[in-house]
């Protein structure tokens, strides 16, 4: 997937998810979604990783193009990666999002860490 068409990805993953939730932040070399402080979706060159939650993994698993995710070959329980090919259409792209939202907006809101002091020489 071209630079170009990860930006499209992230602006159509983007226009699936209400204003007044969503926190759009980079994080694992992409750009992930959070609702309430929790990951959503994260949109990347490889595809889409929804987090769909233990309960609903084995029917996310018995989609085309899903697999379990495993970042440095440890499995991720609850995240779903999604190759490029499964969420080319809007209506398939809506339905990862959708399973996630049905995850994700049911739990608690995460509290903000307080910003770390940066270390470094001090002030003259």
């Amino acid at each position: 997937m071209s630079d170009l068409m990860e930006t499209v990805l992230i602006e159509r993953t983007r226009s699936l998810i209400p204003d007044e939730n969503v926190e759009q932040k980079r994080m694992f070399g992409s750009t992930c979604f959070m609702v309430n402080g929790n990951m959503l979706v994260c949109a990347s060159k490889r595809g889409l990783m929804a987090r769909v939650g233990a309960e609903q993994e084995s029917e996310a698993l018995s989609r085309p193009h899903a697999s379990p995710c495993e970042p440095a070959g440890r499995p991720m329980p609850g995240f779903i990666r999604i190759e490029p090919e499964g969420i080319e259409t809007d209506e398939d792209l809506k339905s990862w999002v959708e399973m996630a939202r049905t995850y994700v907006c049911a739990l608690p809101r995460k509290q903000a860490k307080p910003k770390k002091a940066k270390t470094g020489k001090a002030a003259r």
